[in-house]
Parts: C-alpha cells; sequence; structure tokens
C-alpha cells in the first residue's frame, strides 16, 4: 500500500473517532440529572375513600412497600417502629396509605410552625417532573410535614416555615400502637408555583413519573425526634437528604 492511501486510511479513521466521540459526548449530556438508582416502582389507578380504615378493595389490590431506611437515629425494633405504605392515583390526586406502628405519639409543639419535624408525623416528599436538585428554598420539590392534627407544612422560597394545609388531604386512625394515615395530595408544577398566587393542580395521567418519598419522624418524649425513617436507600454518612435534594426520591410511575 502506497503512502498516500495509508494516509487517506488514518484521516478516515479520525474522522470515525471523532464522530464517536461525538455522540458519545451528546448521550452523556442528555442523561437526567436525577441519580436515584434505589428505588423504581408503579403506582395503580384508583379513587379510595378518604376514612382512615383502608379497606377500599383499590387498597387491597395495591403493593405494600417497606418504610424501613433509618435516617437519622440509631437502627430501630419493631417494638418501637414499623412502617409500609401503598401509593394509587387518579387524575386528581396522588394518595399515599401509610400503617405506621409507633409505641408512642408525640406532638410537643403547640406552635405548628415551631420544630414540626421534632414531633410525629408523616412526611411525603413529591417532585412533579422527577428533576431531582436541590429543593431547600423553593419548589423544585415538597417536603409535606403532615401532623397529627392534619395541619401540612413545608418551607417557602424566603426561608419561612409555612403551610400548605390545601395540598394534602388527611384521615388517620389509631388503634393501639397502629396508626392508618390516608393522605390525598394534589400536585403541583413547582416551576410555575407561587406564594399566594392562584395554583392549579396537574391533571395526572398514565405514564407519568415523579419524584416521590416517603418517611416519618419518631419522637419518644424527647426534646428532638429519636429516629427519621425513610422509603429510599441514601448514600454516605448523612442521611438526612430529603429536605434538600430531591435527587434522593425514588422514581414513581403512574400506571
Amino acid at each position: 500500500m502506497d503512502r498516500d492511501s495509508l494516509l487517506g486510511l488514518a484521516a478516515a479513521f479520525l474522522v470515525l473517532l471523532f464522530i464517536f466521540l461525538d455522540k458519545k459526548e451528546d448521550t452523556t449530556a442528555e442523561t437526567p440529572s436525577l441519580t436515584v438508582k434505589n428505588q423504581q416502582f408503579t403506582a395503580n389507578y384508583g379513587t379510595p375513600l378518604l376514612d382512615g380504615r383502608a379497606d377500599d378493595i383499590v387498597w387491597q389490590e395495591a403493593q405494600w412497600l417497606p418504610l424501613d431506611q433509618v435516617w437519622i437515629g440509631a437502627p430501630v425494633t419493631p417494638d418501637d417502629f414499623s412502617g409500609r405504605y401503598k401509593i394509587l392515583w387518579d387524575e386528581n390526586n396522588l394518595y399515599v396509605l401509610a400503617e405506621i406502628t409507633d409505641d408512642t405519639l408525640i406532638d410537643i409543639h403547640p406552635d405548628g410552625l415551631l420544630n414540626y419535624w421534632d414531633d410525629d408525623c408523616l412526611e411525603i416528599f413529591v417532585d412533579e417532573d422527577a428533576s431531582g436538585g436541590n429543593h431547600q428554598y423553593n419548589y423544585n420539590a415538597f417536603a409535606y410535614h403532615i401532623a397529627l392534627d392534619g395541619r401540612v407544612v413545608d418551607i417557602r422560597p424566603d426561608s419561612a416555615f409555612a403551610y400548605f394545609n390545601e395540598h394534602c388531604t388527611t384521615r388517620r386512625i389509631t388503634n393501639g400502637k397502629t396508626s392508618i394515615w390516608e393522605v390525598a395530595v394534589k400536585i403541583f408544577d413547582g416551576n410555575k408555583y407561587e406564594d399566594d398566587g392562584d395554583n392549579i393542580p396537574k391533571m395526572l395521567k398514565s405514564g407519568k413519573e415523579m419524584g416521590f418519598a416517603l418517611a416519618y419522624c419518631d419522637n419518644d418524649h424527647s426534646a428532638e425526634r429519636e429516629n427519621f425513617i425513610g422509603s429510599t436507600v441514601v448514600a454516605g454518612e448523612d442521611k438526612n437528604q430529603g429536605w434538600i435534594d430531591a435527587g434522593i426520591f425514588g422514581v414513581l410511575r403512574l400506571k
């Protein structure tokens, strides 16, 4: 093979190499920022009656999921805490059923905006477009703390604690140590959400994906909560990241 032929082959190889690298770079750039690897799951379609009894057929057909990841505190024992949950959806709401066994229910802060995370409460995390990322002081995602009295608290962009009671409707029945929480959650587009604005919930449809996680703050007569138990695996030493980073949420797909 002569010199010109070798040069031609070398030039063709370089062109193919550049094309390959360019495509590889483009594929990497299109990878979502969401880094969730720990949980991907689906929610059945159905509209339950919110009465705290959870005896609807639609709930019976839904799958139980574990609430067992200790984000704060020492490992828990079944006599202190155990939890599991189910999810449903219809066009108007996401529905969460949580069965929580807790030996002590505590609400020691009469002011619902003061240290609300140190009382027993259910916490629902929702990222409407599953984009992940920071949501500490913005509405990229919501972290709804639902108190024993049903009041709902999250943080506004100005870093103030505020009520979002209109976002979640809750019914809870406690028998002995076991509480059944039924919650209807309205889903909002955080990119368009405005404080004191006319915010219209999203209409949900099959195939939609959103970021989702569930957690429970557990206090047994202490000044601060002893445990924070979540639904997703969080890497690293500091696992209390859900109120800041929507990237630790699971990915929920509506069936």
